[in-house]
C-alpha cells in the first residue's frame, strides 16, 4: 500500500506568536497553480504589509492523502470509493430481484413499497415487475409499477398491471416492457409498487430477496446503508417485485445519449456480441491504470513536500484529499488552529478566492467583531439538501439545511473554533457542511 511520507502526515506542533486572524485556505492537492496564485497576490501583500504581517497567518489546508482509487474506477469524482465491477454479465438481461422456490407469497400489510438504486455503469431497463403467485387461477391484482428519478416527481415510466393485462410470468414474477432509456452512471432512482386494490403487496425486505447486479453494475440503496429514511421515500421501504436491465455497452456513447429512448427490441437476447467490449477492456487494463496511478501519487507526494519546504505556509490533515472529506478536512484545521496557535478570528477560506484583508480587518471593526460567540459571512436560509450530484447529501434528516455560511469565506470567533475542534470526534459532517 502506498504511505504518503511522514512530513505529509504529522502536524506541526508548535506555538506561535499571537495573531489576530488565522486564515485557512481550503485547497486540493493538485491545485499548485491556484496556491501560486495567491501567493503571487494576496498573501504576497499580508506578508509584505507592515501591519497585516504581524496580525495574519495564512495557511493553506491540504488532505495528507491522494486517494489510491484512478479518478476512472471510482464511483464518483468525488469521493474514493472503488467502483467494484467484477464480472459484468454482458450480452444478456439481467432480473434484478428474484425469490426463492421456497418463499411463501403472503400478503403484507403494505400497499405501497419502494426501493431505491444507483447506477454505476450505463444499463437500460427493459421490463418493471411485481410479484404474484398465479397458482390458484391467473393474475388478480391491479397494481402500478413506477421509476421515479432521485428529487423528481414525474415517474420516467409506468406499468399496470391488472387481470386483463398482467405481462408475462416468469417464475414468481410477472412483467411488462418498458420505455427503454439509457440511465448513465451515477443515476439515482427509486421503483414504487403500489397496489390499486385493498389488499396489501406481495412484498419482502432486501435481506429476504436475491439480488443480481449485473456484477457490480449497480447498487440498491437502504437506510442502513446511508440512504434516505423512510419519509422521503414513497411507501414502506423493501421489494414488491423487480425490474429487468441489460449492461450498456459503451460508457462514452451511454454519457452522450443518457436519458433518451434506445429502439425497442426483443424481450430476450437483443445485446451484440460487440456491445460491452469497452466494459471488458476498461476492466482489464484496471491493473496498469492502478500502478500508473500510485506512481502519480508518489510524485504528487514529492511535489508537495518541497512546495511545503518552499513556503512553509501548509497544513497536512490527516485526511484523504477528496471533496467528499471537505467538513472532515476543516475539522482537523481547527483543531491545528487550537493546538498550535494563539488567535483571536479564523477565516475559512478556498484557494480561488481573492481575499482584501484589509477590508476584512475595517469591516471587523465597523461591526465590533472583536468579542466571544460569532459567525459573520454569507448564510443560506430554508437551502434544500441535495440528493443527487456534487453536493449528494443522503443522512440529514431533514428537506432544508438549517442557516450555514457559504460562499468566499467566513470569520468565526477563537470560541466557536474550540468549541469545533473540542468536540470534532462527536460532530457528524454532512456533505460540504458541518453539522
Amino acid at each position: 500500500m502506498l504511505r504518503a511520507p511522514d512530513q505529509l502526515t504529522l502536524l506541526p506542533q508548535w506555538k506561535s506568536s499571537h495573531y489576530d486572524v488565522v486564515v485557512g485556505v481550503l485547497s486540493a492537492r493538485n491545485n499548485h497553480e491556484l496556491r501560486n496564485v495567491i501567493r503571487s497576490t494576496w498573501l504576497k501583500h499580508s506578508l509584505q504589509h507592515p501591519a497585516l504581517s504581524q496580525r495574519v497567518l495564512v495557511k493553506f489546508v491540504i488532505g495528507a492523502r491522494g486517494c489510491q482509487v484512478p479518478v476512472e474506477d471510482r464511483e464518483d469524482p468525488y469521493s474514493c470509493r472503488l467502483l467494484n465491477i467484477t464480472n459484468p454479465v454482458l450480452n444478456q438481461e439481467i432480473e434484478a430481484f428474484s425469490l426463492s422456490e421456497d418463499t411463501s407469497s403472503e400478503l403484507s400489510e403494505d400497499r405501497v413499497v419502494s426501493v431505491s438504486f444507483r447506477v454505476l455503469y450505463p444499463i437500460v431497463i427493459t421490463s418493471l415487475g411485481v410479484f404474484y403467485d398465479a397458482s390458484d387461477g391467473g393474475f388478480q391484482r391491479n397494481i402500478t409499477v413506477k421509476l421515479y428519478q432521485a428529487d423528481q416527481e414525474e415517474a420516467l415510466f409506468v406499468a399496470r398491471f391488472s387481470p386483463p393485462s398482467c405481462g408475462v410470468q416468469v417464475n414468481k414474477l410477472w412483467y411488462k416492457p418498458v420505455e427503454q432509456f439509457i440511465l448513465p452512471e451515477s443515476f439515482e432512482g427509486t421503483i414504487v409498487w403500489e397496489s390499486q386494490d385493498l389488499q396489501g403487496l406481495v412484498s419482502r425486505n432486501l435481506h429476504r430477496v436475491a439480488v443480481n447486479d449485473g456484477g457490480g453494475v449497480l447498487r440498491v440503496l437502504t437506510a442502513g446503508e446511508g440512504a434516505l429514511p423512510h419519509e422521503f421515500t414513497e411507501g414502506a421501504e423493501g421489494v414488491a417485485g423487480g425490474f429487468i436491465f441489460t449492461i450498456q455497452g459503451d460508457n462514452t456513447e451511454a454519457q452522450k445519449r443518457a436519458m433518451c429512448p434506445v429502439p425497442r427490441r426483443p424481450w430476450r437476447g437483443w445485446k451484440s456480441n460487440t456491445e460491452g467490449d469497452a466494459l471488458l477492456k476498461n476492466l482489464h487494463s484496471r491493473p496498469r491504470r492502478l500502478l500508473d496511478h500510485i506512481s502519480n501519487l508518489q510524485e504528487e507526494d514529492a511535489l508537495l513536500k518541497e512546495e511545503s519546504r518552499l513556503h512553509g505556509d501548509i497544513v497536512f490533515v490527516d485526511v484523504i484529499d477528496t471533496y467528499r472529506n471537505v467538513p472532515a478536512k476543516l475539522l482537523n484545521f481547527y483543531r491545528w488552529t487550537v493546538e498550535t496557535t494563539d488567535f483571536d478570528l479564523l477565516l475559512k477560506t478556498d484557494d480561488d478566492c481573492y481575499i482584501d484583508l484589509e477590508a476584512v480587518f475595517n469591516r471587523i471593526a465597523l461591526k465590533n467583531l472583536d468579542g466571544p460567540n460569532f459567525w459573520w459571512g454569507n448564510f443560506r436560509l430554508n437551502w434544500a439538501v441535495d440528493r443527487t450530484g456534487k453536493w449528494q447529501e443522503l443522512e440529514y434528516p431533514s428537506p432544508v439545511y438549517p442557516a450555514f455560511a457559504c460562499g468566499s469565506g467566513y470569520v468565526i470567533s477563537k470560541d466557536i473554533v474550540h468549541w469545533l475542534a473540542s468536540n470534532s470526534g462527536r460532530l457528524k459532517t454532512y456533505q460540504a457542511r458541518v453539522g
